[in-house]
């Protein structure tokens, strides 16, 4: 009997729903991508149609499969990866959900936050899940979901109810309800996870008032967590493996080993380094978290996160229609010489780490007469860079006693514009790489369902795949860095009144 020869990622991201077959090299063989609605019902406010995530991301599945021209029995398994801390609640008998899914970007619960803090729960919130209090992260929604829904909290203490991150809900459609799991990862993101025990925190869930009946089972994110129903594909396919996006990332860069990092460049960016089995605490405005891990012992990472990164584009595109399209952009940006002195800072959804100001909103500063279109547009692309830059330095100095950072492996769709990425290695002083497959966050959920299912052998075998498409090096002065830097940082303070 011929074993399977592919994986089948579900890349089920903020913006659309992707599906990538790669083959056992990791090779890309067919791609199949679909955009979904983004819902904002106030200032602030970003939800999603938990029925539009799942019948986007079931429809590239099959599209894909139908491209490459294969089916059920050629799988080895599936592998998913998701947009991390949003939030959904559903009828465990209907499946129906309950409510839009509340997204990671949404702050409608920064009074809740500000209540937690001011009654004094930020270090047991630290201590236990390397996180901070901020609306980005998913107990806080949940909270607001029980709390807002007729009938919510009545019905989540008597069992009625599962609560899931977008894993979650798409692991419960695939198997028909039979499968209510996530991964430590993904369940490191909720505020409610001790990430040094890998378990649900009985005082946590307490400080927010969570039934532990909503609660979905934890596993390492290689593990096969079920089958899917037949009907779905032809024939049932093993779910080899979860992780949420950013560590999926992390695990397709094939950052396995302590001090290797990755950012990656989506809506937002995302920087990590993989710390161990260390748990490393931030004292400059990152958080610590669950690393995607092969086995039951608990594996860390150091994370910054952007809300705005590539989004920025996308308003550039639909807000201020000085594009046609995203691919645009660097055409546009790169009709200037510089930004003639103009600063972008995007915080449409406040701003996330180094600075965690929540009430922050967008700016554009230094405008003259002489400002165009194009400087604007060069100052949104350069913005991506300052902050993921502010990311890097605030990592190094956490990092500074075992040797800081010295490359950054980059991913995800802005990573292919040059312009950016020559931007990023000068500011940061470091070699800026970008592999061949820079579809990491897919390519790692399909290394994690590869390794539970056998396909793989070992970590080694899935380092040795991994390969550079182009080195960017740093050609900028360290003072010029610097100077810009310190303007960026100016830029910031003026964001909040």
């Amino acid at each position: 009997m011929t074993r399977p020869r592919f994986l089948l990622a579900l890349d089920q991201g903020t913006s659309s729903s992707r599906s990538i077959v790669f083959d056992r090299q990791g090779r890309i063989v067919a791609v199949a991508q679909r955009e979904f609605r983004q819902i904002f019902p106030q200032p602030g406010w970003v939800e999603h149609d938990p029925r539009e995530i799942w019948a986007s991301q079931l429809g590239t599945a099959q599209e894909a499969l139908n491209e490459a021209g294969i089916g059920a029995a050629d799988v080895a398994a599936i592998g998913i990866t998701n947009q991390r801390e949003t939030t959904l609640v559903w009828s465990r008998r209907t499946g129906e959900p309950l409510c839009n899914a509340i997204v990671w970007q949404d702050r409608r619960t920064e009074p809740a936050c500000a209540g937690l803090r001011e009654r004094g729960f930020e270090a047991l919130v630290r201590d236990r899940t390397g996180l901070i209090i901020d609306p980005y992260f998913s107990g806080t929604k949940l909270k607001w979901i029980l709390d807002t829904v007729p009938g919510a909290r009545a019905a989540a203490g008597s069992g009625e109810l599962a609560f899931g991150t977008v894993d979650s809900w798409l692991a419960w459609q695939l198997t028909g309800g039979t499968v209510h799991a996530t991964d430590v990862s993904n369940a490191s993101r909720t505020m409610l996870f001790n990430i040094h025990r890998n378990q649900w925190d009985e005082d946590l869930l307490a400080m927010l008032e969570i039934p532990r009946e909503l609660l979905p089972a934890v596993h390492p994110s290689s593990h096969v967590y079920g089958h899917t129903r037949a009907e779905l594909f032809g024939a049932p396919i093993a779910i080899g493996g979860i992780a949420g996006d950013q560590q999926s990332a992390l695990f397709g860069q094939a950052c396995f080993a302590s001090g290797l990092a990755k950012n990656t460049y989506g809506t937002g960016c995302f920087m990590l380094v993989h710390t161990g089995k260390h748990c490393q605490t931030s004292r400059n405005g990152l958080i610590a978290t669950s690393a995607a891990q092969v086995t039951d012992t608990p594996e860390f990472a150091l994370e910054g996160s952007v809300f705005i990164g590539g989004a920025v584009v996308q308003w550039l595109r639909d807000g201020l229609h000085a594009i046609k399209g995203s691919a645009a952009v660097q055409d546009l940006a790169e009709s200037v010489p510089d930004s003639g002195g103009v600063m972008f800072v995007p915080a449409f959804t406040g701003l996330g780490a180094p600075y965690w100001k929540p009430d922050a909103r967008g700016a554009i500063l230094g405008l003259s007469r002489g400002t165009t279109v194009a400087h604007i547009a060069r100052a949104a692309l350069e913005s991506i860079a300052f902050q993921s830059a502010a990311l890097l330095h605030a990592m190094s100095r956490d990092l500074a006693n075992s040797g800081g950072v010295t490359e950054l492996r980059v991913d995800g769709g802005a990573c292919v514009n040059n312009l950016l990425m020559q931007f990023q290695a000068d500011l940061l002083g470091i070699p800026v790489v970008r592999p061949k497959v820079i579809e990491t966050t897919a390519l790692g959920a399909a290394y994690l369902a590869g390794l539970s299912c056998g396909v793989y052998t070992g970590l080694d075998q899935l380092a040795a795949h991994w390969q550079v498409e182009h080195v960017f090096h740093p050609t900028m002065s360290r003072s010029r860095a610097n100077e810009l830097m310190q303007r960026w940082e100016h830029a910031v303070a003026q964001t909040t009144l």
